[in-house]
């Protein structure tokens, strides 16, 4: 980005520096000032004065001083109290606005990093559901902004493909399906093979019901139906023929419907990675770690990690019969990745309920003895959950994300486009449908818990990305006519004078790359989320109170046009960044 633009914040650290020998130059409290006083921006002083021992007068003016003579008398300053008061002239705000019809305006040039970036991640036993779509919104939104900014990113799924969960609906189907598959139940394959899933949910629960009312003490290991598929999950891992088949139809019928899901929610990966081919590095490595004395066995041959001084208890790593655990095959996936891959960052982004998890596969790793644990940070999203229990999937309680998908275009269908041909319907309920929902997920705070209304996800009127999409698209109608009614011009701006609708417009669009920056900066897509329903809900207060095409006015036309082009622009580019489309007409 031009250091020029960067303009005032930028200048007043150079002058920190040059004027006082300040380094590294101390965080800068700047907001806008306040109504009641003269002025544009304001850079607090009480924090300065402190640090550098002199009067708040005395630091403002020399500050002001300098930023004066860099910026050739754009600007103008006052000191109220601790308070430093820029003023910008108008001539400031013709140079902000040429700065962003610059090419440049969004090339931050940060230091660049090799960043992997793991999300979604499913069991390939079951379709994805609410909580895949924030998750995987979260990652491909959180990769685009880190990649906009200059970083180097690969987007990896690992699929969780092995284990006693996939061997549940793998017994279940052997038992029950009677060589049933997806195409002769005409189910996409995902929600079938969740069909089975449920359905040894259901036996287990019977077989639960029908031991305790022969039996005082309840024991899990002594249930049919789950002793069946512990004995299922050893053939596998002994690679028995039958049961690798079977397991690998099964798996197949899941990829082939996760892959139409991602498809319509936009969501794509550079690698997927699959535990199968991973589980074994984990057991080697706890085993080596066994011999080191760094883990210790109990009586049934399991072994464990104590981590008590570490704040946490002990965690199983390797079961009795050598079976691996979830954590077991996390630490196989870290150890390969770092030795194929030359990676910065390793960014894993998975639910709140696993912090404990991460916690702990980050202790252990230490313990082992790997300097780049220091590399990997766990972004941790609450939950989602619906309004209300109406839209029920054909899972039972747990809403898909298809089903999700197709009461949203259902909603969009119904409140819009009563006029429209059958295949305008389908391409605008689409975009709209997606965008309402990809930004009502996404203009919260990944941290967040947050509850899901599908009618108020879509409104006009509200902070929601339909209102975002029509904005823009009453940007592009604006320079349709535009270019109709006038000419395009960039003679005699020299002279131009903005008003107060104008100027707050320009001030906020300016902030669009420092929104970039802190965004990546926080691993926090709402950032930007909430910054481009700001520029929308001002751009609407300047339409609501200006002319903003005057043939009669042709200088100031074409400045208002440069305005609007560049806030289409933002909205266009801030919008990608969390994977929502948008519409020239609406």
């Amino acid at each position: 980005m031009n250091k020029k633009f960067q303009s005032i914040e930028h200048i007043t650290k150079q002058s920190l520096s040059i004027l006082y020998r300040l380094e590294p130059c101390p965080s800068l409290n700047f907001q806008y000032t306040k109504k009641e006083y003269i002025g544009d921006i304001t850079l607090i002083l009480f924090p300065l004065s402190e640090k550098l021992k002199k009067p708040v007068e005395k630091i403002g003016k020399d500050i002001g001083n300098y930023v004066n003579s860099q910026l050739g008398d754009m600007i103008t300053f006052s000191i109220i109290g601790g308070f430093l008061n820029f003023i910008f002239k108008d001539s400031y705000y013709l140079h902000i606005l040429k700065q962003m019809l610059n090419k440049n305006f969004y090339n931050l040039k940060l230091p660049s990093e090799n960043i992997i970036v793991e999300y979604s991640s499913p069991n390939a036993n079951k379709p994805l559901h609410l909580g895949h779509i924030r998750n995987s919104l979260i990652g491909h939104s959180i990769s685009k902004i880190l990649k906009i900014v200059g970083h180097k990113i690969t987007k990896i799924q690992m699929i969780n493909d092995r284990g006693i969960h996939i061997c549940k609906s793998m017994i279940a189907w052997k038992k029950l399906g009677k060589g049933e598959t997806p195409n002769s139940s005409k189910m996409k394959g995902d929600h079938f093979v969740g069909k089975y899933y449920n359905l040894f949910d259901k036996i287990y629960h019977k077989e639960i019901h029908d031991y305790s009312k022969k039996n005082k003490d309840y024991n899990d290991k002594n249930i049919p139906i789950l002793k069946q598929a512990r004995i299922l999950l050893k053939k596998w891992e002994s690679g028995h023929h039958e049961t690798i088949n079977i397991w690998k139809k099964m798996n197949k019928w899941v990829y082939e419907g996760f892959k139409e899901t991602y498809k319509k929610l936009g969501i794509n990966f550079d690698k997927i990675e699959y535990e199968s081919h991973v589980y074994k590095f984990g057991k080697n490595i706890v085993k080596n770690g066994l011999k080191k004395g760094l883990f210790f066995k109990k009586k049934d041959g399991s072994i464990w990690v104590n981590l008590e001084k570490e704040g946490f208890d002990q965690k199983l790593l390797l079961r009795s019969d050598e079976t691996s655990v979830y954590i077991t095959q996390d630490i196989g996936t870290a150890v390969e990745r770092f030795k194929k891959y030359c990676i910065d960052r390793l960014i894993y982004i998975v639910g709140k309920e696993q912090d404990y998890h991460f916690q702990v596969l980050f202790s252990i790793l230490k313990r082992l003895g790997y300097i780049w644990v220091k590399k990997l940070s766990h972004l941790s999203y609450g939950m989602v959950d619906l309004s209300s229990g109406k839209m029920k999937s054909r899972m039972g309680n747990i809403i898909d994300a298809d089903s999700l998908i197709l009461e949203m275009y259902s909603i969009v269908k119904k409140i819009f486009f009563k006029n429209f041909s059958n295949m305008e319907k389908e391409k605008y309920s689409e975009v709209i449908g997606l965008g309402a929902i990809k930004y009502y997920f996404l203009q919260v705070d990944p941290r967040k818990r947050i509850l899901f209304h599908p009618e108020k996800s879509i409104d006009f009127k509200g902070k929601t990305g339909t209102y975002i999409q029509y904005t823009y698209s009453r940007i592009r109608s604006l320079e349709r006519n535009f270019l109709n009614l006038c000419s395009l011009t960039n003679k005699d701006w020299s002279n131009i004078k903005f008003d107060l609708y104008e100027k707050k417009m320009i001030k906020i669009l300016q902030k669009y790359p420092l929104i970039l920056k802190k965004s990546a900066m926080y691993l926090n897509p709402s950032l930007v989320a909430n910054y481009v329903y700001e520029v929308s809900k001002n751009f609407n207060n300047l339409y609501q109170n200006k002319r903003l095409i005057d043939p009669l006015k042709i200088i100031h036309s074409n400045i208002r046009m440069n305005i609007i082009h560049v806030t289409g622009n933002i909205l266009k580019s801030g919008m990608s960044l969390l994977g929502i489309k948008m519409l020239d007409r609406m």
